[in-house]
């Protein structure tokens, strides 16, 4: 493809966990092939991903959970607790990304909705900067019902002074926003999911926020897997990388597939051990993590945790979806599955017989096939990384 564009530095900043650094590959293999420079500030777990996307991993030492149990143990409910893991993590980390780009300092800032760091430094260098937010936006009015919603929890000590330091914080960085405007009210935001499955989307202000979809680009994705030549329908069961110890979960799902003629691809994740779930059944192959967006391209149905990355992922195949909710956003991502008319939403104790029982409706449901039709062809029109890619060059040109 001929070069029309002038080449440009992009840097990205985000947190290190999947559901934050994942999202934003596509963006970065799409910009890599168009011959920009792209930085991306994460840890060393994260820098495999990276390099196979096309940009340059700029390492740093996080705060952030990093073992199986430290990730599990992020959500214990205590809101308040989870907004400081991210504050914490943008004061340790601020310094050190000062510093690696002292002397490399980018024509564009994209950060995620954590990456307080380069939201930061975008205002300290004087360059545009672009959120890149995995999951919901704002949406006019969305401050008012949030706190109708959780007046109790922001009328917390605890609360009160998270907020005041995050104040402080700001002050201390000349950031003129104020706590709200900054974590909820993006200059420029280009959200990564598609607007079917924003709340509220009809009150998001259009003129700051883009829906460009799911970037399904290129990504170094975990584990092994090689699709089956059995013409059997296929039903993939994962509960997302962080909040999968749930083995008596994944024993009913053996359980309810066991005995079905289809071939059954069952990721884990790294708190259950194989041998702890007994027989495994001739028809279910047993993974710690599969390469989903290919397990996905070939599935029937998804039995899945509801996390954003799952959900969007789900919907641009094309695939049913049964949610089994585990925590934080998914929640709402199941119930919006079931308002789209393509999911089916179950707690985690479900039977085998239920769970059975809703893969079966789902995928033998005409109507919900055609549901999922319309619904991926309206996320390939949002455009995707290319999309992505052509609006980040315009405001590289702006700038």
């Amino acid at each position: 493809m001929p070069r029309t564009e002038q080449p440009r530095h992009f840097a990205i900043f985000a947190v290190p966990a999947h559901g934050h650094v994942n999202p934003a590959l596509g963006v970065v293999a799409e910009l890599a092939a168009r011959g920009h420079r792209v930085t991306f500030a994460v840890t060393e777990q994260f820098a495999p991903a990276v390099r196979a996307a096309g940009a340059t991993p700029v390492l740093y030492e996080t705060t952030w959970p990093t073992t199986p149990e430290g990730r599990a143990a992020q959500w214990d409910g205590d809101v308040v607790q989870a907004y400081t893991w991210f504050l914490d993590e943008a004061v340790a980390v601020l310094p050190q990304l000062a510093d690696a780009y002292e002397q490399d300092r980018p024509d564009v800032v994209l950060y995620d909705i954590g990456g307080y760091p380069g939201h930061v430094l975008a205002h300290r260098w004087g360059v545009p900067a672009v959120q890149l937010s995995p999951t919901y936006v704002a949406w006019e009015g969305y401050e008012q019902e949030i706190a109708a919603a959780m007046g109790e929890v922001f009328a917390s000590d605890a609360y009160r002074a998270y907020h005041a330091r995050f104040a402080a914080w700001l002050e201390q960085q000349s950031v003129p926003d104020a706590v709200d405007d900054f974590l909820g009210r993006p200059h420029r935001c280009l959200a990564l999911i598609p607007r079917a499955l924003q709340p509220n989307a009809e009150r998001v202000d259009a003129d700051r926020i883009t829906f460009v979809g799911p970037a399904l680009g290129p990504r170094d994705q975990p584990g092994e897997w090689s699709a089956p030549d059995d013409g059997r329908p296929l039903l993939l069961v994962s509960l997302g990388s962080a909040f999968t110890d749930q083995p008596a979960f994944f024993g009913a799902c053996l359980e309810a597939f066991g005995g079905l003629d289809w071939h059954v691809v069952m990721s884990i994740g790294e708190h259950v051990e194989a041998a702890a779930l007994g027989t495994i059944p001739g028809n279910v192959e047993l993974h710690r993590f599969v390469p989903q967006l290919a397990v996905l391209e070939r599935a029937s149905a998804f039995v899945t945790h509801a996390g954003m990355g799952s959900a969007k992922e789900g919907l641009a195949a094309g695939v049913p979806m049964v949610a089994v909710p585990q925590a934080v956003d998914q929640f709402g991502n199941a119930d919006r599955l079931v308002e789209l008319g393509v999911g089916r939403r179950l707690e985690t104790a479900a039977s085998p017989v239920e769970l059975r029982a809703a893969v079966l409706e789902l995928a033998a449901d005409e109507q919900v096939a055609r549901r999922l039709e319309a619904l991926r062809q309206e996320i390939a029109r949002e455009g995707g990384a290319p999309r992505a890619a052509d609006l980040l060059e315009g405001i590289a040109r702006e700038a």
